[in-house]
C-alpha cells in the first residue's frame, strides 16, 4: 500500500509564512500544525485542509502527494 506525503513546509516556505502565523490563521494549534507540516499525521480533517488551502492560496494537490511502495 503507497502513502501519502505532505509538502506543507515547501509551501510555507514558498509562501513566507511561519508556523505560528499559518496555525493561527487556519484555527489550529501549533502543535497540531507542526504534526502535519512534519508528516507525523494519519488523517486530517477536510476542513482543516481547505483552510490551509485557502490562507495559502494553494490547490489540495500542492501539499499532497501520493507515493507508491516498491
Amino acid at each position: 500500500m503507497g502513502k501519502i506525503i505532505l509538502h506543507l513546509d515547501r509551501i510555507m516556505v514558498e509562501r513566507k509564512i511561519s508556523l505560528n502565523e499559518l496555525a493561527e490563521r487556519v484555527g489550529i494549534s501549533n502543535v497540531n500544525l507542526s504534526k502535519i507540516k512534519n508528516n507525523k499525521v494519519t488523517a486530517m480533517r477536510f476542513s482543516t485542509l481547505g483552510a490551509i488551502c485557502e490562507v495559502l492560496n494553494c490547490q489540495p494537490g500542492d501539499i499532497l502527494e501520493f507515493e507508491h511502495e516498491e
